[in-house]
């Protein structure tokens, strides 16, 4: 088995909300407020869409607001991948990974463990551009029951509903998250940030036209059948462990370019992410006034980077 090689859910297909679009000889990314639904390959076009992309809509040219899924673990951390990312522009590979508490930064000495006071609190990671970066795996169908769909994203709203709702779900359920069908679903709202005008988000919700307690019934009695077929859930769940385990960043630097593309350039702010940008651009610019007062007050000066820290 090859060290520093992270085993990741093998991907068949993508989830997104937006598209890549070419404006003044640039590609930017434009939001949408539908899902759209993809193969791996692109085209001069953009990203080619799965067949699925079509089935999964209820009549012709209506917009795709909700995906019928199951995830492949119990564990919600497995099925959806968060920490705060930031990525070299130029070649797309990651530099810097963390968690709020500690990192894996690659130094011209090295990849070295650091503390990781978050992206507001970071001098460089609010130079580099970090930010939190989720990846949610999910099942479409039962085509490839081992293969996934990834959903990617960098907006607040998402990961923190993505991460309750995951976490609510597999308590209710006793653990037994993978056997449950549920829904991903597409949600707007409008805050100050956003200007008033409308910003989407991923949520997670029971299959349409089921409760919770036949959702839960329905999953006791699915991994009652799975492990009388001899099929081990949380061996599956370790394995996936082992395998993210394995290598220092998850990203390869081929995925990496497309990821930065599309939502780490500062022309793919988006109204949800521009909230946690601009709480970071807000920490640096109190702590500026607070240098400068410090500054006038007793003739010296602190640095605005350790201000943010503290």
């Amino acid at each position: 088995m090859l060290k520093g090689l992270a085993l990741t859910p093998p991907v068949i297909g993508r989830i997104a909300i937006g598209k890549m679009v070419e404006r003044n000889g640039k590609r930017l990314p434009e939001k949408d407020d539908e899902f759209t639904v993809t193969s791996q390959i692109q085209s001069k076009d953009g990203w080619i869409p799965h067949p699925l992309n079509e089935s999964l809509r209820k009549d012709p040219g209506q917009k795709l607001r909700s995906i019928p899924i199951r995830f492949l673990f119990d564990d919600p951390d497995l099925n959806f991948r968060v920490k705060y990312t930031m990525f070299d522009h130029q070649s797309g590979r990651p530099v810097c990974v963390g968690d709020g508490e500690s990192c894996r930064r690659a130094t011209s000495a090295g990849m070295q463990s650091m503390p990781c006071p978050t992206p507001m609190g970071c001098a460089v990671g609010i130079a580099g551009h970090c930010r939190p970066y989720g990846r949610l795996h999910v099942r479409i169908g039962d085509e490839d029951e081992l293969g996934s769909f990834v959903f990617r994203t960098t907006g607040f709203n998402s990961i923190r509903t993505l991460t309750t709702r995951m976490k609510y779900f597999q308590a209710v359920s006793g653990n037994r998250l993978a056997s449950m069908k549920l829904e991903l679903r597409l949600r707007g709202k409008s805050t100050t940030q956003s200007h008033r005008s409308p910003i989407y988000y991923v949520d997670i919700t029971p299959a349409s036209g089921a409760t919770l307690e036949n959702l839960v019934q329905e999953a006791v009695q699915a991994r009652d059948q799975q492990l009388a077929a001899g099929i081990d859930q949380g061996l599956l769940d370790e394995a996936a462990r082992l395998g993210f385990g394995l290598g220092e960043f998850e990203e390869s630097e081929e995925e990496g370019a497309a990821v930065v593309e599309e939502f780490f350039s500062s022309e793919g702010d988006d109204a949800a992410e521009s909230e946690t940008v601009t709480t970071a651009v807000n920490t640096v610019s109190l702590a500026q006034k607070l240098q400068t007062r410090s500054h006038h007050r007793s003739g010296g000066g602190c640095n605005a980077s350790s201000a943010v820290k503290t």
